[in-house]
């Protein structure tokens, strides 16, 4: 197919049935990283750089900064299980802080972490030596102290209460996506939460699915790639569970791990993703070596550090250029593939597309080693082959049902 004719800036439009203000986002975005653990320059950088490119920058959970708000970029603003800037003194979720940040304009979409691929299930730490007055301040947290962020959410305990949480933060920030973000782990758990969103009518308006595979130098070596489902099979897993229940069309998933290049993105749009995240590639423009010292503030490029003299040489105004000019050929890339294969836009991508070797002699399409589930197939018995003891040992009461072998 002729350049030409092929959609050189592919857009997605995010927003359920219930969401008022959907947001047309690029396919490819900056994935969370918080300030606290990156420099206020690393920050500006990423978030001028989406500015320019006209994509979209995921905060992370340390909080919404100044430094995200400033440079003008988009915002999707992360809340995980510490609810950074928006937490009452105990650590419980503060409904008005959250619905005087989420209106702000830069702000496009809220998303809540359930988990993610580094360290899914373990709390996220941020050291004593980088919490500093400002750090505390944008937190919400005490100054000088090591930061914990509990392994689980106390807003929400059941997929049902979860689901009631989601539709209060869409009417509190006037009615924008709210998503989740979840590193796949028992497949019974995601099928309740859909489970729940066929008994309540209530969806979230996208899904972000991060591989087991995604990474961060603070991350304990034993869950790094050991914890969590491998991103291309989780991507299958959320599409086809979605798609299985007839809900897909209403969420955009997300995918988020090691998506670097533009087959990678190519790879995931077979897979089932409607966009990607990045956030190892994105940190590489601006000036990561990956040196693996994030968590002990003394990151020699200025990336991963609130050391004044080392996050000082980081220049916001070279490095946002280049987070927008790697952004610009990398999505440049997948649209060159794209039309290599005759496809106009990602929504026409399929796993057909896309082949593997799979041993010596033999090569599938992504379709050959993941058949696709009928649309509704979920939602009454008998179900597909395979589906039946997760299908069985699920409910939209509780995220641990009680397993059943027989």
């Amino acid at each position: 197919m002729p350049l030409s004719k092929v959609d050189h800036n592919p857009r997605v439009l995010v927003g359920g049935p219930d969401c008022k203000q959907p947001y047309s986002a690029s396919i490819y975005n900056v994935s969370a990283m918080s300030y606290g653990s990156l420099s206020k320059n690393a920050v500006m950088a990423l978030n001028g750089g989406a500015k320019l490119g006209g994509f979209a920058h995921n905060t992370g959970e340390g909080g919404l900064s100044p430094y995200h708000l400033s440079p003008g970029g988009d915002i999707i603003w992360q809340i995980g299980t510490g609810y950074f800037s928006c937490r009452n003194a105990d650590g419980t979720f503060n409904y008005e802080a959250f619905a005087e940040r989420s209106v702000l304009p830069n702000v496009k979409m809220i998303e809540i972490k359930m988990s993610q691929g580094a360290k899914p299930g373990h709390g996220g730490i941020l050291p004593a030596s980088k919490v500093t007055e400002e750090i505390a301040k944008i937190r919400l947290v005490p100054k000088g102290k090591d930061v914990l962020s509990p392994p689980y959410h106390t807003a929400f305990s059941t997929p049902l209460e979860m689901l009631a949480f989601i539709k209060e933060l869409r009417r509190l920030s006037g009615g924008k996506p709210i998503g989740f973000k979840l590193c796949v782990g028992r497949k019974s758990q995601f099928i309740a939460i859909c489970k729940a969103m066929i008994k309540t009518g209530v969806m979230p308006d996208f899904i972000t699915v991060d591989g087991g595979e995604g990474g961060t130098g603070a991350a304990p070596l034993e869950f790094s790639n050991s914890v969590g489902m491998p991103l291309r099979d989780a991507l299958v897993f959320v599409h086809d569970t979605l798609n299985g229940f007839g809900i897909k069309r209403h969420i955009r998933i997300i995918a988020s791990g090691k998506v670097h290049t533009g087959f990678d993105l190519v790879k995931n749009f077979a897979l089932g993703a409607d966009m990607c995240n990045s956030a190892r590639a994105m940190m590489l423009a601006i000036g990561c070596i990956q040196a693996l010292e994030c968590n002990t503030n003394t990151c020699p490029t200025g990336v991963a550090t609130q050391n004044p003299k080392l996050y000082a040489g980081l220049d916001v105004a070279d490095k946002r250029v280049r987070v927008a000019n790697f952004h610009h050929e990398t999505v440049k890339a997948a649209i060159e593939l794209m039309a290599a294969a005759g496809v106009d836009h990602p929504t026409n991508i399929h796993r057909s597309f896309i082949y593997r070797r799979v041993d010596e002699s033999k090569i599938q399409t992504y379709a050959e080693t993941y058949p696709p589930l009928l649309k509704g197939s979920l939602l009454e018995a008998p179900y597909p082959a395979g589906w039946e003891l997760d299908m069985m040992n699920s409910s939209e009461e509780t995220f641990d049902a009680a397993i059943h072998y027989a």
